[in-house]
This record gives structure tokens, sequence and C-alpha cells, in this order.
């Protein structure tokens, strides 16, 4: 038995393989899978824009006019016309000064982190931050303190430790996920912003599952919070959720944005972004600014299912808003219950560790704004049947 092998039937035995799952066609509240029609319950397509026609038009008139790749990194001769025009579309709609594209919020976190702290300096980092959260601090060489999931009183302990310190370092960040990505709570935004005025540090915010999704008009975390702009250092976020494209940003400052392209690796040294996709995210935006009703829809699938899972009995860990887990506990389990759904036609993906602690293993559920009252009624039928099947309720 070879190492891979023998990695691989560990992994197995602990209920902690992983393989992948092809979709047939396009995403949407119902998609295909080895040829049957299944409601799909785990994108995070949230207001299905992947496949709107304004979105696919942008990107198909974009790809007749530029062609499709950019040809070079954005500082050689990368940046084109869309590029730019999103980066201020997104400075306008975050209510920052400028903006600056990434080619993935993994990418932008690994890189960000890095360029804004090193040796010497201290990251204040909440313990159910996303890997590429903790990936970009491990990458930085900065000290990493991790507080308690939304630990205020943890979170200050730790910095008023650090204000005693006197070897030198001069940085301090606090860096946390608006929205929750496995959990689908919200970070207490406004009390971190209050903490990092009075131990001076800056804040970093990824609003991933936020953007086009929290706020009156889709702004994300800060705007949902009534945080402004100006009180975060950093806000970072992706294209690639309720966008439905693909892509990562940071708005900021402009000495910020200026900062981030001289001193950015991964911003340096990689291929810029298809033109079209930025296209299709100016598309995007536009939609999340003019329909509002997609945003109220989502949240009302979203507040249906949740409170019906919570009145089955089911855990669903605090959840605020359309990501949805329903805790399960043993990796065992949650593999059961994930293959007893589809089996009933839903596709839903079991979470287990590492990806969040161990004992949680849960099934983590999104609700899209285009699912329908039937296709959520039929899901929390089959879930009662799955998780009674399984223990869990």
């Amino acid at each position: 038995m070879n190492l891979f092998t023998k990695e691989l039937e560990g992994l197995k035995n602990k209920g902690l393989y992983r393989s992948l799952c092809t979709i047939g066609g396009a995403q949407g509240p119902k998609v295909r899978i080895e040829g049957r029609e299944v409601i799909l319950l785990c994108s995070n397509d949230y207001l299905g824009l992947a496949n709107h026609p304004k979105v696919k038009a942008a990107a198909i008139k974009a790809i007749e006019r530029y062609g499709f790749g950019a040809g070079a990194s954005r500082l050689v001769s990368g940046t084109m016309i869309p590029h730019a025009e999103l980066e201020g579309r997104i400075a306008a709609f975050k209510g920052a000064a400028s903006a600056l594209l990434f080619n993935s919020g993994y990418v932008a976190n690994a890189g960000i982190i890095p360029a804004l702290t090193g040796r010497g300096d201290i990251i204040y980092s909440d313990k159910l931050n996303h890997a590429s959260i903790v990936d970009g601090c491990l990458l930085s060489r900065a000290a990493l303190k991790r507080y308690k999931h939304s630990d205020l009183n943890d979170l200050e302990r730790l910095l008023k430790e650090s204000s005693q310190l006197k070897d030198g370092r001069e940085r301090k960040l606090i860096v946390t996920d608006g929205v929750f990505s496995m959990d689908g709570d919200i970070a207490p935004l406004k009390e971190i912003i209050f903490l990092s005025k009075k131990y001076n540090a800056m804040v970093m915010v990824d609003d991933a599952h936020g953007t086009g999704v929290l706020g009156k008009k889709g702004k994300g975390t800060a705007e949902q919070l009534s945080v402004s702009a100006e009180a975060i250092t950093v806000q970072m976020g992706t294209l690639g959720k309720a966008l439905g494209t693909y892509g990562a940003y940071v708005a900021g400052s402009r000495e910020l944005i200026d900062y981030l392209i001289n001193k950015v690796r991964p911003f340096i040294y990689s291929t810029a972004l298809p033109p079209n996709v930025a296209a299709a995210a100016i598309a995007a935006i536009d939609i999340v600014e003019e329909q509002p009703e997609l945003r109220t829809a989502l949240n009302g699938n979203a507040q249906f299912l949740r409170n019906g899972l919570s009145d089955l009995g089911f855990d669903t860990m605090g959840s605020e808003t359309q990501i949805i887990p329903v805790l399960v506990g043993d990796s065992g389990k949650a593999i059961e219950m994930m293959d007893n759904l589809l089996e009933e036609g839903f596709f839903a993906q079991a979470i287990r560790p590492p990806t969040v602690p161990e004992g949680t293993a849960r099934i983590r559920v999104t609700v899209m704004a285009n699912h329908t009252l039937e296709d959520l009624n039929r899901a929390l039928a089959v879930f009662k049947k799955v998780g009674t099947m399984a223990g869990v309720i």
C-alpha cells in the first residue's frame, strides 16, 4: 500500500473522504446529477445570477469586443477597460474611494493579509474565520491571536494584553468574516470597529457571503449593521457567490489600493481575470441594485426554511442568513444524511473536519432566491425523514 492509498483509506475510515459531484447544465434551484433532476441546496449562487440572461449577455458582448484572455498580469499588459470599469463600479457600490480585483477570494486573502502584516505585527482572527484567512495569517509570519467566535470580551482581552507588550510590534490587524460561511451568523462588526479604535488596530472584513444579499441595497455586512465604509480598513469580498460570476475584490482608501497594487504578490504575479468576467460582474451589480425583490425573496426563503428546520428539532446553530447549518455531530452520520437526501432528490453537502471543528459535522444548507415554496416544503419533509433515520431528531 503506497502513501496516497494509506492516507485515503484513513480518510474513508474517519468519514472524511471527499469526492467530486458533477452537475449537468447551469446553476439553478434545480440541477441534473447523473441524469436525474434534484433540488440544489448547496450553491452560493444566492440570487440566481450565475445563469441570468443579462449577466450572460454582458459576458458574450465582452468576448466579442475584447476576446477571452487578458494575456498578462495587471501590471504588465493585463489591465483592460472592463477591469477598470468594474473596479470603479465596486468602489461606488461599497461606498469606498477605490477598489482592486483579485482572481479569487482565496488568492485575495492569501495576498492581502501578508501585505498588511509581517514579523513583529499581530493579527487577531476569529476562530471560525475561513481557511483562506487562516492561511493568509500564517503566510504573513505575524503573531497570530485567535479569539473565541464572535466573543468581544476575548478579543478585547487579547488586544489589551498586546497593548502592554514592549517588543517593538507596530501593526495590529483584526480580521473577521462578515457572514461566517459554515455557520450563517453575522460578525459583531460595529463592536469590533469600536475595539479597533480603542486599541489602534486595522480592521479587515471578508464579506464574501454578505455582498449582494445583506443591507437595504445589498452592499453587505457593513450596510446591514449601519457601519460606515470609512471605519473599515479593508473590505474584501467575492464576485462568485451572490454576484454569480468569478473573482474577488478589495475596497478601501486610494492609499490602501495603491499600496496593495505594489505589495500583494498574488496580484502582481498572476494573469488578470478574463475581461468578460469583469463585464459580467458589472451586470450582476446592476441587477443587485435594480432588483431588491431578489433579496426580499432570498431572505423570505431563508427564514421559512430556517424556522421549519428548527421546528422539526434540528439545531441550526444560530444562523441568521441564507446559510443554514444543520448540526449532525458525527461525520459518518452526516455522510449518511447527505446520501439519503440525494436519494430523495435533494443535493446538500456534508461539511466535516477540518472545515469545521471536531464533533460539529453538519449538512450545510444554502437557499436561493428562486427556490419555490413547493421546493422548500418538500425539503422540510425530506429532512424530517432522513434526520429521523439518522437519529439526529
